[in-house]
């Protein structure tokens, strides 16, 4: 072999090992980015899911409160006087059964509050329930709340099954009754009193089953909550629910409706809401 064909030999060797080599990076890489996507597995909301999934599940999250303004809801017709407003809450210094609403500043968590007075039975009569403009059915809902001594309000799934928000803080666990905290209003006693003192943030999470119906409109499933859990503990387990339990929106079942907090049973504030439509 003379030196030319030596050499141009050589250089077509040194051109295929380096696009070998090229191709062999590119295939590292994918296979590096197809492990970290789809194989790394993370807990997420008890379950053990992929990023990918991770991704899918907060995309499908539902915050209906934007944390500048009540735009999402809307108020139920009353002639009381609705005093729903944003801000930050905290116990009135001089009344134990008033709230005090400051603006949000930098650090703090907007709250939707329902600022009636302490003695929200005094005429002129204020406060009224609010709902999402829009609806829900089956879903997972996560919500904080600040609730004052002596007051008392609900969070409504469909606006129709109501969770008892009362002030049974102390109450012991065989004293506990269907209008007390974590209570199925009209439906179930809680399991336990995991009531938080007044004045303090408080958090439900509740995995619920809209009931079910046919192409002609008959119900085929009671409403179910699966699960109720308050401050971390479990009150309610695997509960049906033959039928609104009394002060919703319309008083009759539907597939969809939406959420609705109590506003007119004294004051009461609310924050991080979220809803996972399931």
């Amino acid at each position: 072999m003379n030196r030319i064909a030596l050499t141009f030999a050589l250089v077509i060797g040194m051109i295929s090992t380096a696009t070998a080599q090229n191709e062999l990076r590119k295939a590292f890489k994918n296979a590096r980015s197809n492990v970290q996507n789809r194989i790394e597995a993370r807990r997420d909301d008890g379950r053990l899911v992929n990023r990918g999934q991770k991704d899918a599940v907060k995309q499908n999250v539902v915050k209906p409160f934007n944390g500048q303004n009540l735009d999402n809801w809307e108020a139920a017709e009353s002639d009381w006087k609705n005093v729903w407003t944003v801000g930050v809450p905290s116990v009135d210094p001089d009344n134990e059964n008033g709230i005090v609403v400051k603006e949000a500043g930098k650090g703090d968590i907007p709250c939707m509050i329902n600022a009636t007075p302490a003695d929200w039975r005094k005429e002129p009569r204020q406060g009224v329930d609010l709902r999402t403009k829009e609806k829900f059915g089956d879903c997972k809902l996560s919500i904080e709340f600040f609730l004052v001594k002596g007051s008392n309000s609900g969070v409504y799934l469909m606006g129709e099954y109501e969770v008892q928000v009362n002030d049974s803080f102390g109450k012991a666990d065989d004293k506990m009754r269907q209008g007390d905290m974590g209570a199925l209003y009209s439906a179930a006693a809680p399991k336990t009193n995991a009531t938080a003192e007044m004045g303090t943030w408080q958090k439900y999470e509740i995995d619920f089953v809209a009931p079910k119906f046919d192409a002609d409109g008959n119900k085929t499933a009671n409403a179910m909550f699966k699960k109720v859990m308050l401050n971390g503990k479990v009150v309610q387990e695997n509960i049906e629910v033959t039928g609104s339990t009394g002060g919703g929106v319309t008083g009759k079942e539907a597939a969809t409706g939406p959420l609705m907090l109590q506003g007119n049973h004294g004051p009461v504030a609310f924050r991080n809401i979220q809803i996972i439509p399931q």
